[in-house]
This record gives structure tokens, C-alpha cells and sequence, in this order.
């Protein structure tokens, strides 16, 4: 019976999501899922994710090297990047918002187009259906064809090809058959979020699971047995009155979880980070994302990136590029570590942070 203690589900949790830097499809691979956002402060999301789990990364590598690799931009429990093998478990896709025969008209029409033409960029399909303006999900206002190439996006007619100044290009995608064993195919999808983001609290487990509404809204109604199931068969213990899950042939106990004596800028949506509720839990604070916060209530900073020393989250760093040079800013939860390693440590995440915007040796700090 393995009884781990928190400290060492956190060595745990940090040691096998970081881990050693490999290629760029070997990571996202090892990850399952690499979570996507537009915001770039100082580069997206998904460079400041891979960055620390790929080689020599620089920023935009995934973005030029997208096209020749076996991966997809697709919604798994959020937006991102995904192995092709693990989207052709998530369609066919039938969407929770049905489409009216006159919405389903125009769609195939732009499904011809982009046929016929092989990849289109939605300006193209603007300019050739001129369908004007419509209410987005936010309720703004976007293009309507747009609004139609993201449908086809999602209900697996489309697949992005490559992007073009941070745009989506649409190509057509070909249908696959759909999974045989609909059980069998949401234990494997449970699988790769617990492999993802292990160890995970119950509560944590559970939302996750819930949040599968986006990549196969079809199989709501399978999502209550497919937790029980994953309960059932996932190794699990109780630390500290809190039931945690990991998956299976790991021990978070082992001697091989070791953490390094480094700093690290985590991206807000990092898996070492991704879970706001095993944050607390883990580091005794509550680390908030504020970027759609309005700036006079914002306590950390619009795109603040959690500041980890070997197993603890300290504080935190905002970073800007301006005028070419790096400018970093950072706060703390108690007091800024006093031990000369650390200072190293820091100075070093700059200087890697710098090698990967393509920077040089040029930092500001306020």
C-alpha cells in the first residue's frame, strides 16, 4: 500500500511533468494535450509550456513546425494542440448546438470551397461568401464566415493546416470511423488527463471529467460511469483527508522524483500549475489568472507566471518586451528567498527566458 505524504505527491507532480527536454513531438506526446492561448506576455501559452520540455525551444517553434507534425489543433478540456491519434478518439463530434438547414446550407457550400481549393484563410471565405457580421459566443461581434469555418472546426469537417501571422488556415479533414467501444474510448481520454495532470485531488478529477463536455459532447450521458470506473481502477490514496489519483505503475513515493535546484517561470495554464485547487493544497495561497481582470483589481498582474524554486511556488514574475529588451518584474508570497542558489537559479530562467525570445543578453527589472 503506497502512503504517499503532500511533499511527496508535489516532488511527484513537479518531477514527472518536467522532465527532461526532448523533441518537440516527443513532448507534446509525453503531455497528451498542450493547452493553447492567444495572449502573448511574453510569447503564448503554448511556447511558455513547451519551452521547458523541448531542446534548444525557441518561441513560434510550434507554430512553424505545426504542418510536419502528427498533432492537431482540436479541443480536448480546453483548446490546444493535441496527437492525432488521441483526436480520432473524440470524433465523429456531434455538437451540443445544432445547426439550422439554413446554417447547414452555407456550411456546406464553405466545405466545397475549402475542397476545392485545398486550404483557405478565413479572409478568403469572407470575401468570397460575404455573409457579414454575427453575434459571437461572447457577444461581440465577428465574422459570420468565420463563426462557420470554426463549426466546421469543430465538428471535425475541418482541421487547421498550419497558421499565417497567427491565423487559422482550414483544410478539409477526412472523416474517421468512429470508436467501436464508446466505455473503452473515455477511459482512454481519462488516461491521458490523468496522465497529464497527476496527481490529481478527486474534486480535481471530477471537474476535469466534466469538462470532456468539449471534446465529446456526444457521450455526455457515459461521463458519470466513466469517473466511477476511473475511481475504480486508478491507484489512489488519502493524504491529509484528500483522496488523490495518479496513474497506474507510478509511485509518487519513488527515489527518481527529484526536483532541481532551479528556478522556473511557469506559463498560467502549465500542468504544474493548471490545477488552482491542488495549487493551494500544494503551496498553502491561491495563485489567480487576471488577465480579463480589470487592472485596478488585479493583486498579482495581468499575465502573472507562478515562480517555482525547486518544490515550492514563491511568488511570481510579469515579464514584457520592450524595445527589445526583457523586462521582468516579481513578487513574493512571504519574503524573497535569501539563499545565494536561488539568486543563481534566477538569474539563469532569465537568461534561458531570453535565449527564448531570441533576446540576447538584455534585461530591465523595474
Amino acid at each position: 500500500m503506497i502512503r504517499p505524504a503532500l511533499a511527496d505527491l508535489r516532488r511527484y507532480a513537479i518531477s514527472r511533468s518536467l522532465f527532461k527536454p526532448t523533441t518537440l513531438s516527443r513532448a507534446i506526446a509525453k503531455l497528451g494535450f498542450v493547452q493553447a492561448d492567444p495572449i502573448r506576455a511574453p510569447a503564448r501559452a503554448q511556447d511558455l509550456t513547451l519551452r521547458h520540455r523541448v531542446a534548444n525551444y525557441r518561441v513560434g517553434d510550434l507554430e512553424r513546425r505545426y504542418s510536419k507534425l502528427p498533432i492537431e489543433e482540436d479541443f480536448f478540456v480546453n483548446y490546444g494542440f493535441v496527437p492525432r491519434q488521441w483526436q480520432a478518439l473524440m470524433h465523429p463530434r456531434t455538437a451540443r448546438q445544432k445547426w439550422t438547414k439554413a446554417r447547414w446550407r452555407k456550411a456546406n457550400e464553405i466545405l466545397e470551397y475549402v475542397r476545392a481549393r485545398g486550404e483557405v484563410h478565413p479572409r478568403e471565405v469572407d470575401a468570397h461568401f460575404a455573409h457579414g457580421k454575427a453575434v459571437n459566443w461572447f457577444g461581440g461581434s465577428s465574422n459570420a464566415s468565420t463563426q462557420l469555418l470554426d463549426g466546421l472546426h469543430y465538428r471535425g469537417l475541418l482541421r487547421i493546416s498550419r497558421r499565417e501571422g497567427g491565423v487559422r488556415v482550414y483544410a478539409v479533414r477526412e472523416a474517421n470511423a468512429p470508436p467501436t467501444d464508446p466505455a473503452a474510448t473515455m477511459d482512454a481520454l481519462i488516461d491521458i488527463i490523468v496522465n497529464k495532470y497527476a496527481p490529481l485531488p478527486a474534486s480535481s478529477l471530477a471537474q476535469l471529467v466534466v469538462m470532456l463536455k468539449f471534446a465529446v459532447p456526444h457521450w455526455e450521458d457515459a461521463r458519470k460511469s466513466a469517473l466511477a470506473r476511473a475511481k475504480a481502477r486508478l491507484p489512489n490514496a488519502k493524504v491529509d483527508g484528500e483522496t488523490w489519483y495518479w496513474p497506474q505503475g507510478e509511485n509518487p513515493q519513488s527515489r527518481r522524483h527529484v526536483v532541481a535546484d532551479e528556478v522556473r517561470l511557469l506559463a498560467p495554464f502549465d500542468p504544474v500549475v493548471w490545477d488552482r485547487r491542488r495549487f493551494e493544497l500544494f503551496w498553502g495561497w491561491a495563485y489567480r489568472f487576471e488577465a480579463y481582470t480589470p487592472a485596478p483589481k488585479r493583486v498579482r498582474g495581468y499575465y502573472a507566471l507562478p515562480l517555482l524554486w525547486r518544490d515550492s511556488v514563491v511568488g511570481w514574475g510579469n515579464l514584457s518586451v520592450v524595445d527589445g529588451r526583457l523586462n521582468a518584474s516579481f513578487g513574493y508570497v512571504g519574503r524573497e528567498p535569501k539563499d545565494p542558489a536561488f539568486r543563481r537559479a534566477h538569474d539563469a530562467e532569465l537568461a534561458r527566458i531570453e535565449t527564448f525570445l531570441d533576446l540576447g543578453s538584455r534585461i530591465a527589472s523595474p
